[in-house]
């Protein structure tokens, strides 16, 4: 059985994470509600269902909660066109790749957003699938994004690693029981990471690039 590797997206290849706080913060104030963006920043990385709910509240009016989905969505897709990718975020795809991973994709973006961002990425060609939030029924921090892009490899936890931005991220696959890689770029403290369950925490995907030898996917296997 081969080696996988799992790639969140969002401020981990793609430099979208303070995107998604302005927009999430301009879908909230125009439904009435004052929610601070250092809040907004954390909570990314979640699902938009799971976002809201964490932000609003259990007691929130939750018949609400399209409307404001759907306010996030058409803010953000104003960006589709012009997303950054972070720096040698392809390159980290296509190295892995050459050194016999299956690069698999576990996102919450679906449809328009997330061609958008593979557009940004740039990597296609070594992409070997994407799970997405969709076709899970809990989102991450829960393990099913996870498991199900091992699912999509044909792998066990065993064979895997896993790299995020988030602490959502790093729950999710601690709790898959795969070895979790963190990269700063999102914007959350290493510390915060590490807690999670990062065993190696890096800069950004051109950092990981560079330290490749000396990282959890040369050592594994």
């Amino acid at each position: 059985m081969g080696r996988v590797a799992v790639f969140d997206v969002d401020g981990t290849l793609v430099d979208t994470n303070h995107l998604h706080v302005v927009t999430w913060w301009e879908a909230f104030r125009q439904a009435g509600h004052r929610v601070p963006m250092h809040a907004v920043h954390r909570a990314v990385g979640l699902g938009s269902g799971d976002l809201i709910a964490h932000l609003l509240g259990d007691d929130r009016d939750k018949d609400r909660d399209e409307e404001l989905s759907g306010a996030h969505k058409a803010l953000y897709g104003q960006y589709f066109d012009r997303l950054p990718a972070l720096s040698d975020a392809g390159e980290l795809l296509r190295r892995l790749h050459r050194d016999g991973w299956t690069v698999v994709l576990a996102t919450s973006a679906g449809g328009a957003e997330l061609g958008a961002l593979r557009r940004a990425i740039d990597a296609d060609d070594v992409i070997a699938a994407t799970a997405s939030a969709d076709d899970v029924e809990q989102g991450k921090p829960a393990p099913e994004p996870v498991e199900h892009a091992l699912e999509l490899a044909g792998a066990s936890a065993e064979d895997a690693v896993f790299v995020g931005d988030t602490v959502w991220d790093m729950r999710a696959g601690s709790r898959a029981g795969v070895r979790c890689v963190a990269v700063l770029c999102g914007g959350i403290a290493r510390a915060d990471l590490e807690k999670a369950g990062a065993e190696a925490v890096y800069d950004g995907p051109a950092h990981l690039l560079a330290s490749i030898e000396e990282s959890p996917f040369a050592r594994k296997g």
